[in-house]
């Protein structure tokens, strides 16, 4: 469908809070750890289709459309058909959606209250750490008057409740966060995008902040965890490939697992490697991530593949992949002498709730 023209937007407030939310807080650390551990014994419905996450989805996102005036909720709010809905991207580009500089202080905290709804403790501070980033390159940066951290922007796609489709995107530079909300199946919350420019902050307020170190050192250690007889399978290439593989309209890019099974490694390496794929999955609330971790088991964690390209060297250019039948994380730390990472976490069997929705709409469960 036609959309109408993006207005020039007005200068104001950025997606920007106190240094108490970055990630390195250990009470958001200690918040997290309690929220992600719920066993899926305890739930009695499958994971992500209980009332928990999908309420609090629905009524933060009802509450921030309700904070706005009718022209902000025409830029905010779209049909869930609409094909805007996986219009992703992670670079600086003019986006559809309503940006935090363009709502007014209410808007603001509601869009927060969402993204704390849907994430977790240390998600949300990663979340706020990336846009924190874009004041880091504009004193860093010859044309650092472009970045701007009210550049991030929030979509709702259908009418949030419990009774037909709806979804919700946060999308800026080095963002691209997405939530599919279909009743009766689990909460989709791919394709996820988060990266990280400077890696490493070298100097200023923000000195020493990694915002997504985990992500590094985690990978780099099960590299170096796996042995001279397996090492040449799991160096899939020499050199990184400059960028994830998987991106926007590059779906089917990746169909192929390569590299080492985790039936093959040892039992440090395998344990190295669930330990990062719950780095990527915790991002989510507890429940969340806790359905993506029970889909990955019951798929079989012995058929997850792990690949690195480049040198196994953090300070130089490196490349790593977890690959299998419900996920597909890619990491990339090229740019900037190793210095700028993109990270993507993306669903084999379909990103934005894939093949149920075709199926709910099959039904008659049709929604504008």
């Amino acid at each position: 469908m036609s959309r109408r023209p993006r207005p020039t937007p007005p200068p104001g407030p950025g997606l920007a809070l106190g240094r108490r939310t970055l990630v390195h807080g250990a009470v958001a650390a200690a918040t997290v750890g309690l929220l992600g551990r719920r066993a899926a014994s305890e739930s009695p419905v499958p994971l992500g289709v209980g009332p928990a996450p999908r309420q609090a989805m629905a009524q933060a996102a009802a509450a921030f459309l309700a904070t706005l005036d009718a022209p902000a909720r025409r830029r905010a709010a779209w049909p869930f058909a609409d094909a805007e809905r996986r219009n992703w991207h992670y670079v600086p580009r003019g986006r559809e959606g309503l940006a935090f500089k363009d709502m007014a202080a209410p808007a603001q905290a509601a869009a927060h209250a969402l993204m704390q709804a849907s994430l977790s403790a240390t998600g949300y501070a990663k979340a706020v750490n990336v846009v924190r980033l874009e004041e880091v390159l504009r004193q860093i940066e010859a044309l650092g008057f472009f970045r701007d951290p009210g550049k991030y922007h929030v979509s709702v796609f259908g009418a949030p409740g419990p009774d037909a489709p709806w979804g919700w995107r946060l999308e800026g530079h080095h963002l691209s966060l997405n939530f599919t909300l279909i009743p009766g199946r689990p909460v989709a919350v791919t394709p996820a995008f988060v990266g990280a420019n400077p890696a490493r902050v070298a100097a200023g307020p923000l000195a020493g902040l990694r915002t997504l170190g985990e992500e590094q050192d985690l990978g780099v250690a099960l590299a170096r965890s796996v042995g001279p007889a397996l090492r040449a399978r799991l160096v899939i290439e020499a050199r990184s490939p400059g960028d994830i593989v998987s991106g926007p309209g590059r779906d089917d890019a990746l169909r192929t697992p390569a590299g080492v099974a985790l039936a093959d490694l040892g039992p440090e390496s395998r344990a190295l490697a669930l330990r990062l794929v719950e780095t990527y999955a915790r991002t989510m609330r507890g429940e969340l991530a806790e359905q993506e971790l029970d889909r990955m088991r019951r798929a079989g964690v012995e058929r997850l593949h792990v690949a690195w390209a480049g040198p196994i060297d953090p300070a130089r250019p490196h490349y790593y992949r977890l690959h299998g039948p419900t996920l597909l994380i890619e990491y990339d730390n090229t740019q900037n002498d190793a210095n700028h990472v993109h990270t993507v976490w993306r669903d084999p069997a379909g990103d934005f709730g894939g093949d149920p929705l075709r199926s709910h709409y099959r039904h008659g469960h049709r929604h504008a």
